[in-house]
């Protein structure tokens, strides 16, 4: 495989990783705010809460940017994922308050406080 492919192939699985964790936070903080619930707040719940060890574990910085970038993103001047750098730039501003509230939000519902 060449280096291009890998490159493909990394910004690929990274660009789907970060739609179902986008997804995934989303989905928390729906269920937060409306209570709804069922499996897909398990899958949802889990798959965020091992993207949260992986995150904190790599030093709050995707592993996948790393292997991106050795395989040639920052050389080719690309993105490791394929959206736009200045749109993935903020995911940690952007989704930690999102993944918080909801946290917070579904605590407050499970423990049967306030209006939740």
């Amino acid at each position: 495989m060449t280096e291009d492919q890998r490159l493909t192939l990394v910004r690929a699985v990274h660009t789907a990783i970060y739609v179902v964790m986008a997804g995934s936070a989303f989905v928390l903080l729906y269920a937060g705010v409306t209570g709804a619930h069922g499996v897909w707040l398990w899958v949802a719940g889990g798959l965020m809460s091992v993207e949260c060890v992986v995150f904190i574990a790599s030093g709050m910085r995707c592993p996948l940017t790393a292997v991106a970038q050795a395989n040639g993103a920052e050389r080719r001047g690309v993105s490791d994922t394929f959206f736009p750098e200045r749109l993935t730039r903020h995911t940690l501003r952007v989704f930690a308050p999102i993944i918080a509230v909801a946290a917070l939000l579904l605590a407050a519902r499970a423990l049967g406080l306030g209006w939740a």
